[in-house]
């Protein structure tokens, strides 16, 4: 096999694209660095007959969404921002269960899709599926480890057919591709599809949700500190966790009661496999503290996770 060309592949991606969606309206689902990958892929093809849709479900990251529509600005993307918190909370009222999670939300991207696509005349969902998405997923002989919403999250009576031009390529071919392309979040970190959803162990209210938000935020501008300052590598993929368990604490001299958050930091190449990164005492020394004083009414420990895949995956659900 030869070396990933992303000029080679472009070409053929925007030409497959034209043939395989005809003439006909399509919706782009947006946001992340695949996703971003095909929207762009898929805009040089179709031109305004595309309209990339970035759904804000409520479990974004810090000002993900803002971040998200300006740039598809910048990239010239005809788009659209859709806030559908709402429906989102209330799909994963009450449900605790890893693969029912991701299924719920992978049925709510699509239903929001569909709406827009009704607004838009679209037949197409043109999605930034990648092999490791697939894999993961199970089916034929392969075992599922976890169901990707993109994927096994997909309803059996969706309206639009798929379109996956980034289908056969890993993650490092696709940061070389987002590059060529000249997408700004090219060397980004992951973040998984169903969001901070998967980052809360158990219900994913709206308050927890908040939680693991500022403590993703803080674990983030640590490390990203750390790296520049050189007191460690950079990882590929770095985050908080909002575990179920609440431990015993102090604030003062008072006892307190309050949730536990894990940080989790590894390296790989291509999301098959990873390692977990070594982390200096000082900057986990940092992040605690952040975290337990800037959360100090809900938030009183703070855990490293130390895990590689396998035996772990690199997101917690």
């Amino acid at each position: 096999m030869g070396l990933f060309n992303p000029a080679s592949f472009a070409k053929e991606a925007v030409a497959s694209i034209s043939e395989q969606v005809a003439g006909r309206g399509v919706i782009a689902a947006s946001g992340g660095v695949d996703s971003m990958a095909a929207a762009v892929l898929a805009s040089r093809a179709l031109g305004e007959r595309l309209l990339a849709v970035h759904v804000d479900t409520g479990y974004m990251r810090l000002d993900e969404s803002q971040a998200v529509g300006l740039m598809l600005n910048e990239m010239k993307v005809n788009h659209r921002v859709v806030d559908a918190s709402d429906r989102f909370y209330a799909a994963l009222e009450g449900v605790t269960d890893p693969e029912s999670k991701r299924r719920r939300i992978g049925e709510q991207f699509i239903r929001v899709f569909e709406e827009e696509a009704r607004t838009f005349d679209a037949e197409w969902l043109v999605q930034g599926t990648i092999a490791p998405d697939w894999i993961e997923s199970g089916g034929g002989l392969r075992d599922t480890i976890k169901s990707h919403h993109n994927v096994g999250g997909l309803p059996e009576d969706m309206e639009m057919e798929l379109c996956e031009p980034l289908r056969e390529l890993y993650k490092d071919e696709v940061r070389a591709l987002a590059e060529h392309l000249g997408v700004s979040v090219a060397q980004r970190q992951p973040f998984p599809g169903p969001g901070l959803a998967v980052r809360v162990m158990g219900e994913a209210t709206r308050e927890r949700t908040a939680l693991v938000r500022q403590a993703c935020h803080i674990v983030e501008q640590e490390i990203e500190a750390a790296a520049g300052a050189r007191e460690m590598d950079m990882p590929w993929q770095y985050f908080a966790v909002l575990l179920p368990v609440r431990t015993v604490g102090v604030q003062g001299d008072v006892r307190a009661y309050g949730h536990t958050i894990a940080v989790r930091a590894v390296q790989s190449y291509d999301a098959m496999t990873a390692q977990a990164s070594e982390m200096p005492w000082a900057v986990q020394q940092r992040i605690s503290r952040r975290i337990t004083n800037e959360l100090k009414e809900d938030i009183n420990r703070v855990v490293y996770d130390v895990t590689d895949k396998p035996p772990g995956t690199i997101e917690w659900e």
